[in-house]
């Protein structure tokens, strides 16, 4: 097992970490829309979605891996009705089209709006 870690994308807020690779998988953590730069969550599904996938995106890139590698994502919605707001900015990153589970949860951490995880093959 090899930990993943980078500057790029948020610190963990608790006892996990950014990700793992196992066996030639890269297993992310969920990633929600803070900006690693400053901490700061922006406004609207948009900018959230956008964001998390930007997260997403730097723990791929700190493991040596890309979008086109993700076989499998997971997303996390505060409210069903940004489904669609939060697909378009989805589309534009994992265009490979993986496999996925979006479902809508009581409340994410910090109040924000998504979340996302992802699988990718090494």
């Amino acid at each position: 097992m090899k930990m993943i870690n980078t500057e790029k994308a948020p610190g963990a807020i608790g006892p996990y970490s950014q990700g793992f690779e196992v066996n030639g998988i890269v297993y992310t953590s969920g990633q929600i829309p803070v900006d690693p730069e400053n901490g700061q969550v922006p406004e609207g599904i948009a900018a959230q979605a956008e964001q998390s996938c930007q997260n997403v995106g730097a723990i791929l890139e700190a493991a040596g891996d890309g979008f086109e590698k993700i076989f499998k994502t997971t997303c996390f919605l505060a409210d069903m009705g940004d489904f669609a707001a939060f697909n378009e900015v989805y589309a534009r990153y994992f265009i490979s089209k993986p496999a996925r589970s979006c479902v809508a949860v009581k409340t994410l951490p910090k109040g924000v709006l998504c979340e996302i995880e992802a699988m990718a093959e090494r």
